[in-house]
């Protein structure tokens, strides 16, 4: 970081900060102008130790040099990272994987159907909400641990890894019993006791975008869950709160490509919740993939009409089947064909 003084700094001031700095077990290293003095900072100061300087007596402003992220970042020419989950991939750069399944599981018929057909049209990994975030407590909550526990048998019959949310610090190990990757919805990709603990569960987390968070946020959400030794993070782009009423959120395909450029974590897309309506939802997923998407979640339902959640975001059977025909031509253009399991060879349970 460089500590920029004020333009009067007397002497005694400026030897303070440098001694400041000293302390700290940082080296300065001083630069005299004509109307100021810039006092560069070496080696890597604490978030608090900046917070400290700008109130310092004497000192203008601090400028960040580096980035907040240490880990999360593209820094030190890191290539991309690859997230393997029971032979699916995420991420390397080197293709598109598709994540579907219901929002909400409601029952065992709706979530192995989805499941099913999920699979067959190219899915490699089930979605599926256990625990839902409402904004109304009156609305359905979801199914907690049965559905948990369906989810779990969704997987072992198709083979495919799964994904669900985990609300609370304290649900952290009972929903990870259950599923291959934890998600941190958009309401708590700021709850840091939780990023933390989703972090020490050792599993691969998906850390989707606050409504209001920057994209420098949303990475640095990541970078808690990765403080904790878990380096299998992945950044979701669900769309952010603007001053647009016609859909529910408005989808980022900047935030997109440039959190590809300042990390090397895998980005999802999540056009259902950024759009919230099904006929928009291809499109915004084919620009997501065109933008450099490293893969896509998206919300598929029997009867979208009788959804206890999201039913105006949720495909049908048939509009996810189209869709995927898409997303292979348009990952194929862009030179990442669709990823498919690698190394799960199980059939279909009858």
């Amino acid at each position: 970081m460089v500590i920029v003084t004020k333009p009067k700094a007397s002497a005694e001031e400026i030897t303070a900060i440098e001694t400041r700095i000293t302390t700290e077990g940082l080296q300065p290293h001083k630069i005299v102008g004509e109307a100021l003095v810039i006092i560069g900072v070496i080696g890597t100061p604490s978030e608090d130790f900046r917070e400290q300087m700008a109130v310092f007596p004497g000192v203008e402003r601090v400028v960040r040099i580096g980035k907040p992220y240490t880990m999360a970042g593209r820094g030190d020419s890191r290539s991309d990272t690859t997230i393997e989950v029971k032979g699916a991939s995420i991420g390397g750069g080197d293709g598109v994987t598709i994540m579907a399944g219901p929002c909400t599981i409601e029952n065992r018929d709706q979530l192995m159907s989805t499941a099913d057909t999920v699979k067959l049209h190219g899915a490699t990994i089930l979605r599926g909400g256990a625990w839902k975030p409402r904004t109304s407590p009156y609305s359905f909550q979801g199914m907690k641990e049965e559905g948990l526990e369906l989810l779990q048998e969704a997987g072992l019959r198709t083979g495919l890894p799964t994904i669900t949310e985990v609300m609370e610090p304290d649900l952290v190990e009972k929903v990870a019993e259950y599923t291959d990757i934890l998600q941190i919805g958009a309401r708590n990709s700021q709850n840091f006791a939780l990023l933390r603990e989703a972090g020490a569960s050792g599993i691969p987390v998906m850390v989707k975008r606050g409504p209001g968070a920057t994209v420098e946020e949303w990475i640095m959400s990541a970078e808690y869950v990765m403080a904790e030794g878990n380096p299998n993070v992945m950044l979701c782009e669900r769309g952010i709160k603007t001053f647009e009423p016609s859909t529910r959120n408005s989808l980022d395909i900047n935030g997109i490509a440039m959190a590809k450029r300042l990390s090397h974590l895998p980005v999802i897309c999540d056009p259902s919740h950024a759009t919230g309506k099904w006929y928009l939802v291809e499109p915004a997923t084919l620009a997501g993939i065109a933008a450099g998407a490293d893969g896509v979640i998206i919300e598929v339902h029997p009867t979208p009409d009788h959804a206890l959640c999201d039913g105006p975001q949720s495909l049908t059977f048939g509009n996810y089947e189209n869709l995927v025909k898409k997303i292979r031509a348009i990952a194929t253009a862009v030179g990442r064909p669709v990823k498919d399991l690698t190394d799960i060879t199980s059939q279909l349970s009858q």
